[in-house]
């Protein structure tokens, strides 16, 4: 039988440590994670912690990367033969994080974190200003990738204001989603027409349950994927 080589053993620990910390974040909350309770939970110590991923910003920044690739990739699952209308997409898309950051206190936490620190902003930041000129390209053909970075900007605060404010007995998901949409949608010029569209259209998805098998499943791949 084979050695496992150094590479293997690195990444399995990566994965290990990775998985570890994503758990403890939705169990006590990023802020009271500590990288000692991360070390200790996965079986090792702080310096194989801090030469394998590094700081807490460089695990959330790590989890923000994947938990984007994941939103996007199932969302496009979500659609499959359904629409291929990308302004739909992005509805979808962006009304599924908000339903994700809704299922739990200690996820809301990560987010409005990932939403405020200098590098998990940055990463967020790219990766979205990326999809949103895949989206609105077409429907605004005189904008720049400068122009979408900067109305990023705008939609991203939109988007860390709407995730950070819990709904309640008045602010109920319909609303936080349609304010949402009407208020993120009007960045992109989108007529009042297509966002009662996208309203409507999204309103057909089980969205707290598909959150719930998403966040489940990150999980999983995060532990177990190569």
């Amino acid at each position: 039988m084979g050695n496992i080589g150094h590479g293997e053993k690195y990444e399995e620990m990566r994965k290990k440590l990775l998985h570890t910390a994503a758990v403890l974040f939705l169990q006590k909350g990023y802020s009271m994670t500590s990288l000692k309770e991360i070390a200790a939970e996965a079986g090792t110590n702080t310096g194989v912690l801090n030469r394998t991923v590094g700081s807490k910003d460089n695990i959330l920044a790590f989890l923000v990367e994947f938990v984007l690739g994941e939103q996007f990739t199932n969302t496009t699952e979500l659609l499959k033969d359904k629409t291929d209308d990308k302004i739909l997409y992005y509805a979808v898309e962006t009304v599924l994080q908000l339903h994700i950051v809704e299922s739990d206190e200690r996820i809301r936490e990560l987010y409005a974190a990932a939403y405020s620190l200098p590098k998990t902003t940055e990463i967020i930041q790219n990766i979205v200003t990326e999809k949103l000129e895949y989206i609105f390209q077409e429907h605004l053909p005189h904008l720049e990738s400068k122009n979408f970075y900067e109305r990023e900007i705008a939609s991203g605060g939109i988007m860390r204001g709407f995730m950070t404010i819990p709904c309640d007995r008045y602010f109920t998901m319909e609303r936080k989603v349609a304010a949402f949409l009407e208020t993120t949608l009007l960045v992109y010029e989108v007529p009042r027409k297509k966002i009662k569209e996208a309203i409507e259209f999204v309103s057909q998805f089980d969205f707290e349950q598909i959150a719930k098998d998403l966040v489940q499943s990150m999980l999983f791949k995060i532990r177990n994927e190569k």
